[in-house]
């Protein structure tokens, strides 16, 4: 890998990093779909999940008094479940079918009427959550998308969101890890690329709370909104550009 290559994914992991620190998610889509430019599915996925471990934990960590353990709690056993089935089945997508799935998704969680969505604070719902979150993950790789439906309706403000949301990733990382670890290995995955990579991350993350303080619960929203779609109609073009070269 060249050194502009290893520059670029070191830029990214910061980057990346604070807007998921700041937004609760979006950063995810950024890094896996540099990630995969340069490793293999199962490699970039164990290595997005290293770094989104780190991210997702430190913001888990920083902000762990506006966790809502009990949602955390069903969130991990329905998200036990779900890991149990699909290592049964052992998936593992291609390239192009995750850059699809990534650029396809916000706009599915769009047209879903509002009525219809879902309320985490809602009995079971945290228990759902956690089946669907954790199975959309380990075939797009992000579920971070997936998971804010559940919370649009909530009457939870920005800093009980993003904590909560960010311990219960922080278990969907983990479990994303075994997943493609156990199935395909780590490839030439080596302590010289993560180890770098998780420092990275930190830096990202520990600067996106002096932003999020500072934002109003309207503005998380409307910048929320904006990133994840931009993000998604360039990885629909690039997997279609894939599924046109046969990658």
């Amino acid at each position: 890998m060249t050194t502009a290559s290893l520059a670029l994914i070191g830029v990214t992991i910061i980057f990346s990093s604070f807007i998921s620190g700041v937004f609760g998610m979006a950063g995810g889509m950024v890094l896996l779909g540099v990630l995969l430019v340069y490793f293999d599915v199962a490699t970039g996925m164990v290595l997005f999940s290293i770094i989104q471990l780190t991210t997702n934990g430190w913001r888990a960590l920083h902000w762990r008094h506006f966790v809502l353990w009990p949602i955390f709690g069903w969130y991990v056993v329905g998200a036990v479940l779900a890991f149990a089935g699909m290592r049964y089945i052992a998936y593992v997508p291609d390239k192009a079918v995750v850059y699809i799935l990534l650029g396809v998704l916000p706009f599915s969680v769009e047209l879903l009427p509002a009525s219809m969505r879902p309320n985490i604070e809602w009995r079971g719902i945290p228990f759902i959550t956690g089946v669907f979150t954790t199975i959309i993950q380990f075939l797009a790789g992000v579920g971070g998308l997936f998971l804010d439906i559940f919370f649009q309706k909530s009457t939870f403000d920005r800093k009980t969101t993003n904590a909560t949301k960010a311990i219960t990733q922080t278990f969907s990382h983990i479990l994303r890890a075994a997943y493609f670890g156990s199935l395909a290995g780590i490839g030439d995955l080596r302590f010289e690329v993560w180890g770098p990579g998780i420092a990275l991350a930190l830096i990202g993350a520990v600067f996106a709370p002096f932003v999020l303080e500072r934002m109003t619960d309207q503005g998380f929203r409307k910048w929320t909104r904006g990133i994840i779609f931009t993000i998604a109609v360039v990885y629909l073009v690039r997997g279609g550009v894939l599924l046109w070269h046969g990658a």
